[in-house]
């Protein structure tokens, strides 16, 4: 009997030193830096009461350079399985006080393990990273841990959700787990992320630059692209990642979960039908649209610094969730460019990994010309949007609401890549390109010799519009399927989701196709 409380004590006093992480000292400056420890942060994202922690006691076993006497329970790392509002998931946080958190053989081991089990499990992944990167003292066994995470999380992608949780220093080889995983979220103030840190770049280049304006929150969300959102805090951050997992499925097998309809399905708002300005030259917010067609406040935008002149994210249309993406002719006239390419490429193809419907509102002039865009490879870029719509099997919805020109036109879900519904706004204006362009080609003699060409010219222009710039051309060539006032967009789209929503469509078997990356 006294073996039995002995070595319940020494189970006690083993969970309590593993709890302390890397000290009372550490874990006061991990607070004073603004950041909570890795336990606080899987206590505020989860139920109560429901963590389940594996590897609680899992230490190094590296003894070089004085390592034996840095040994710490969980070796810079917590892992286990939870809930939040009731779904299961599972979880790893690093440990900055212990160690900075850096990278080892036996942290692989653990995050692997958490891996695998997500994957068998079919729910979630949640990784909070902090971490000062690969662990030196234990040379190439912590790089070879990496090639582990990274394996799992190729395998993993597209069959559960991964979420990758920035909040404190991510460099060198640790950066490549999270852009492996479906969406990251940064704290603006204390999270970094670089392949090469400052101080390398120093010695390399000469050149000198901070932390914060190599990798911080601000240049990858808006700039590189790598962060999907930024959260003020790491209190902000747990709470964007509950809210960005109630519009995902538990996996790819699953449909996204439904939420309580609170706006009605019918509603029309009369404010569509004079929101798009006369003037082709004058922008407007496709936000606006967003947010008078879908539930009322359910749209999250992704990537919002990001590519500006494209729009994507979640929404709800009478609880359902479905993917957005849009033209922004508030910034850049809603032209295509690579970095719009790319963003609009990469959602369409996250919705189809997780059975979302796609509804896609078109007003884009055509692709941004220029020899620079030509010599960085917008056709390569465009193509990628070409291929995600084309290969989405999920419900594709397309609404012209101004301007599809061209190849524009043709990338943003039209009905020849396997669209199911193409709609268009009475204001819509789709054609090979602009009347001006078109008359200087097709009526190019007959200017030429004119007395007044000006004039002529604006005659032939208004005579194009009448005849090819409007949507009743397309539609009596069956490339759209029905011209409806704005205010109805809201109910028709909601009638046709009720439809689509069964259906089945496949690709043809291969081992995967080849996208122009």
């Amino acid at each position: 009997m006294h073996d039995q409380y002995d070595q319940l004590g020494k189970l006690r006093e083993m969970r309590a030193r593993a709890f302390e992480g890397g000290g009372s000292e550490r874990v006061q400056r991990q607070h004073e830096r603004g950041k909570l420890t890795a336990r606080e942060r899987l206590e505020w994202l989860l139920d109560e009461g429901t963590f389940q922690e594996t590897g609680t006691f899992a230490t190094h076993r590296t003894t070089d350079f004085g390592m034996e006497q840095q040994r710490y329970f969980g070796d810079g790392v917590v892992t286990g399985f939870g809930t939040i509002n009731q779904r299961r998931v599972a979880v790893f946080a690093q440990d900055f006080t212990v160690l900075g958190g850096a990278f080892s053989e036996t942290q692989a081991q653990k995050i692997c393990r958490i891996q695998d089990m997500a994957l068998a499990s079919g729910i979630p992944l949640i990784g909070m990273n902090d971490s000062s990167g690969a662990r030196i003292q234990e040379g190439v066994r912590s790089l070879g841990g990496y090639g582990e995470m990274f394996t799992r999380n190729v395998l993993a992608s597209g069959v559960i959700p991964q979420i990758s949780v920035m909040m404190g220093p991510c460099a060198g080889g640790s950066v490549y787990s999270p852009a492996l995983t479906d969406l990251v979220i940064m704290t603006r103030e204390t999270s970094f992320m670089f392949s090469t840190g400052p101080e390398v770049i120093k010695t390399v280049t000469g050149m000198e630059v901070t932390a914060r304006d190599l990798g911080g929150a601000m240049v990858h969300s808006s700039k590189s692209g790598v962060a999907h959102f930024i959260a003020e805090d790491d209190h902000s951050a747990l709470e964007m990642v509950k809210l960005v997992l109630s519009y995902l499925p538990q996996n790819n097998t699953e449909n996204p979960p439904r939420v309580g309809t609170y706006d009605a399905p019918t509603r029309m708002d009369d404010e569509l039908n004079t929101l798009v300005p006369t003037s082709d030259d004058e922008p407007y917010d496709m936000r606006q649209v967003i947010q008078h067609v879908f539930d009322r406040r359910s749209f999250l935008e992704i990537h919002a610094s990001f590519a500006r002149n494209a729009l994507v994210g979640f929404a709800h249309l009478d609880g359902y969730v479905v993917g957005v993406v849009a033209n922004q002719p508030a910034y850049l006239a809603g032209v295509l460019d690579i970095d719009a390419s790319d963003k609009i490429a990469r959602f369409v193809r996250l919705c189809d990994c997780y059975n979302i419907p796609l509804v896609t509102f078109v007003d884009c002039p055509g692709i941004l010309p220029g020899v620079l865009a030509e010599h960085r490879g917008s056709i390569r870029h465009g193509a990628k949007i070409i291929y995600a719509y084309c290969e989405a099997t999920v419900p594709k919805i397309s609404v012209v609401t101004r301007k599809a020109i061209g190849g524009a036109y043709i990338a943003m879900s039209s009905r020849p890549m396997r669209g199911d519904l193409a709609l268009a706004w009475p204001t819509a204006q789709i054609a090979v390109m602009g009347p001006r362009g078109a008359v200087r080609i097709l009526q190019r003699q007959e200017l030429q010799e004119a007395e007044n060409p000006a004039v002529l010219e604006q005659q032939f222009v208004e005579d194009f519009r009448e005849k090819f710039y409007t949507p009743y051309s397309a539609a009596q060539g069956g490339q759209i399927d029905e011209v409806i006032e704005p205010r109805e967009t809201r109910p028709r789209l909601v009638l046709a989701l009720d439809i689509l929503r069964t259906k089945v469509q496949h690709n043809p078997p291969k081992k995967h196709g080849l996208m122009p990356v």
